[in-house]
């Protein structure tokens, strides 16, 4: 932390403000510990402290003020009704100043996602913590001026003027994921913490979580999720990526019994060495899991990663990738990934779709070998159907494989379109659809149709990938009371 005793710069007027009723002025804060979180949607390790934040505003209550500065990387992510939806997803409590010409950034030289400027009692600059893992270095710091200022008179616990922005949805709230299972939907309902088992024409035969974020093994609502999002179907399970909870789970399909198979409940960054107590091994936001010949494989977003988990001898390990976040093709220990989000298992290979590279990539099952698809690296993205690397994406969350045209679906995110590509030709092209999309998630094939999580309009679309044809299921569940 600087010693430099700097006045912290008042925040522009201009600012698009959420959660509050009002803009906060920094000269009002006087008396509190204030902290500027800089901070992109997208990223997830921005969202990885957000538990930390939470956990210092519960604690320290009116003694503190939680700033989010929104600096958005994506052009998606400038709009301030998409940042609207993503505080409202992320349960974000405290004020969020969208600053899409990163004013703020330049004026506090900040340099990376996420970093949180801390600014004291009195109204100065304390230093800048970038990165993640920091909440026990800010709690110090925090009760270390929060009693300066006590000792000085000054403490400040008038209440921030807060406005929650509040968008649930109706019996889905904010869907990650989707996959067919025979005759039956699984949904990833990741904004109620839930999964939906649903047939084909909306309704809810069974839910799996309490609502109430948690890890908790036990029967259909006695367990709880916290933010699932992928979803695969292997025989008699759906396997969960617990995303919030940093597990993989399993939803016995006769018992309906739901059993953690990996995690600890807590995040971790290990180097993924071959273990056969996957209970033991800490995971790293896992965001999507499929399932190839015995083998479950898991994105594992938070550490830029492959995953794989030997269903049969209980072993799980890393598959593919350094690490590193970047785009970079080649052998498995050498390959990098950009925050992988989405899996699809073709026959010799899996499609994976590297959200912050904006990229579709493939990695050989014999050696994790990884090549690029489509895309070109962390800042190039786009709008733009073509060949190879001449087409670009947004943000790609989903992927599914088809295996009759020998393609790939992909959920274009932040495009808000459903794209294919040839993998014969690697043609990208679009598929026009008749309904609206707002940041669609997550994509399945069930041999003969296309289902959409659309998460930002809290549906699952059903799609015509002949004809773009789709309709949104009429969702509902029976003699139910829908959860908060």
């Amino acid at each position: 932390m600087s010693e430099a005793r700097i006045r912290a710069p008042e925040l522009p007027a201009e600012l698009e403000w959420f959660n509050t009723e009002r803009p906060i002025r920094l000269s009002e804060q006087r008396g509190k510990v204030v902290l500027l979180d800089f901070w992109t949607y997208c990223c997830i390790n921005c969202m990885h402290i957000l538990p930390d934040l939470r956990y210092l505003e519960d604690k320290y209550g009116d003694s503190l003020c939680v700033i989010g500065v929104h600096s958005p990387k994506f052009p998606n992510e400038r709009v301030g009704e998409q940042v609207r939806k993503a505080i409202a997803r992320y349960h974000i409590r405290h004020p969020v100043a969208h600053d899409p010409a990163f004013r703020v950034w330049r004026t506090y030289g900040i340099r990376a996602w996420p970093s949180v400027l801390f600014i004291d009692p009195e109204g100065y600059v304390v230093g800048v913590l970038p990165g993640e893992g920091r909440r026990r270095q800010l709690d110090t710091l925090i009760q270390q001026h929060l009693d300066a200022a006590e000792r000085k008179g000054i403490l400040n616990l008038e209440p921030l003027p807060l406005r929650r922005e509040r968008l649930g949805g109706g019996v889905v709230s904010f869907p990650g994921k989707v996959v067919a299972a025979g005759e039956r939907v699984f949904v990833s309902d990741s904004g109620r913490n839930r999964v939906l088992e649903v047939n084909a024409h909306g309704r809810v035969v069974r839910v799996f979580g309490s609502g109430s974020p948690g890890l908790v093994d036990g029967r259909e609502t006695e367990a709880a999720f916290c933010e699932p999002q992928g979803l695969t179907a292997v025989g008699d399970y759906v396997y969960v990526a617990d995303r919030g909870n940093h597990a993989i789970r399993r939803i016995d399909r006769v018992s309906a019994e739901v059993h953690t198979v990996a995690g600890t409940g807590r995040q971790g960054r290990v180097p993924g060495a071959p273990s056969d107590r996957p209970l033991e091994v800490p995971l790293n936001s896992p965001w999507d899991v499929t399932h190839h010949e015995g083998t479950l494989y898991i994105a594992m977003a938070g550490q830029h990663q492959i995953w794989r988990l030997d269903l049969a001898r209980n072993v799980i390990a890393r598959f593919s990738g350094s690490g590193r976040e970047d785009l970079v093709d080649g052998p498995a220990d050498r390959a990098a990934f950009a925050q992988p989000s989405g899996l699809a298992a073709g026959m010799a290979w899996l499609y994976v779709a590297d959200s912050e590279s904006s990229a579709i990539r493939r990695v050989r099952y014999s050696d994790g070998l990884v090549e690029t698809l489509v895309g070109q690296g962390l800042f190039e993205f786009g709008d733009r159907d073509g060949v190879g690397r001449e087409a670009r994406l947004q943000h790609p969350l989903g992927l599914a494989y088809d295996r009759r045209r020998d393609c790939l679906w992909i959920a274009d995110t932040y495009n808000h379109k459903v794209r294919k590509l040839d993998l014969r030709t690697r043609t990208l092209t679009t598929l026009p659809v008749g309904c609206t999309l707002d940041e669609p998630g997550g994509i399945a094939w069930d041999g003969g149709r296309l289902w959409l999580a659309n998460t930002n309009r809290h549906e699952i679309v059903r799609v015509d990938p002949d004809s773009g044809e789709c309709a949104a299921l009429e969702m509902a569940i029976p003699e139910m009371d829908l959860l908060p």
